[in-house]
């Protein structure tokens, strides 16, 4: 079944070049299917992108879904035209009263901030909250996931000595979980991130469940115990380039970045990396939608309007 997105979005076409199954609003109105309604909080920067990256996931399944993008009113996003964000994205106060099947919350370049000092931090923490009510699931990535498992479960993050940048091997540790279906005994995904969540600390936490980890990239998966909340530290969406074009940025920057372990052939920035995650991206995002989303939803939310 296809992902439902407004009919303009610039992601259509990419998708549709790849071959996958994108619908605008316009036809699925006419389908007497009801979609599953999933509110995507994108705080990336390169919004567009990101958008590519999870209707990509979102659309590899039996379900149709129906799509709405958020951003933060209290944030100027630099790196989005303007008139792409007011005519695609809402801000909270316009869908706070609707209710919703899942959330996706991305990751943010703010993780060297403390939480209380991100410029929107009041207004994602009424959006943490708000989804306790609101929504049948949440999918929290990167950044995202490190500042709900604070706000929710005291967890601290801690600032790693280098960067965890690359493609890593991770260990299931739940196999019985229905959110690791189909997963092999051990997979990869890419991590890109400068700060830490601790194994331990989530493991103390009863309501918690930690799912897979890697030695070398620690914790990556965990959830709630209730399945509400799914916490990735990665980037299992990530595209075959994305890593290397956030390499080859932060050298353009000057800065001091290590080339991204396990993932050019042959540590060579100059040849091409495969993607070695794809399935279990596919399998993560589908196993979410149909295990914690549409298993559990209602058939009928009621909204107040």
């Amino acid at each position: 079944m296809p992902v439902v997105v407004p009919s303009n979005l610039p992601a259509i076409d990419i998708l549709r070049n790849e071959n996958i199954f994108v619908m605008d609003n316009n036809r699925a109105n006419h389908q007497d299917i009801r979609p599953l309604r999933i509110i995507i909080v994108n705080l990336m920067p390169t919004k567009i992108a990101t958008e590519v990256h999870l209707l990509r996931r979102l659309a590899n399944t039996p379900l149709q879904v129906e799509i709405d993008l958020m951003q933060m009113k209290e944030h100027e996003s630099k790196n989005t035209p303007k008139e792409h964000l007011e005519y695609f994205y809402k801000t909270f106060d316009q869908i706070s009263h609707r209710k919703y099947d899942g959330m996706i919350v991305t990751g943010a370049p703010v993780e060297m901030i403390e939480f209380e000092d991100v410029d929107y931090w009041k207004e994602l923490e009424k959006v943490f909250e708000w989804s306790t009510t609101h929504v049948t699931s949440s999918f929290f990535i990167c950044w995202a996931a490190q500042a709900a498992l604070y706000h929710f479960y005291g967890i601290k993050k801690y600032k790693l000595p280098q960067k965890m940048f690359g493609v890593f091997s991770h260990r299931v540790l739940s196999p019985n979980c229905s959110l690791l279906k189909g997963f092999d005994d051990e997979f990869l995904a890419p991590h890109s991130r400068n700060t830490d969540v601790l194994s331990v600390d989530i493991e103390r936490k009863d309501e918690l469940e930690l799912l897979a980890k890697s030695d070398e990239a620690g914790a990556y998966l965990a959830m709630s115990r209730n399945g509400k909340q799914i916490f990735v530290t990665g980037h299992s969406e990530y595209d075959a380039g994305t890593l290397r074009d956030e390499y080859e940025r932060d050298v353009r920057k000057g800065l001091d970045i290590q080339i991204p372990k396990h993932y050019f052939p042959y540590d060579d920035p100059s040849l091409t990396p495969p993607v070695r995650w794809r399935s279990h991206s596919n399998l993560l995002f589908s196993n979410w939608l149909n295990y914690y989303v549409y298993q559990e939803t209602p058939f009928e939310w009621v909204n107040t309007l």
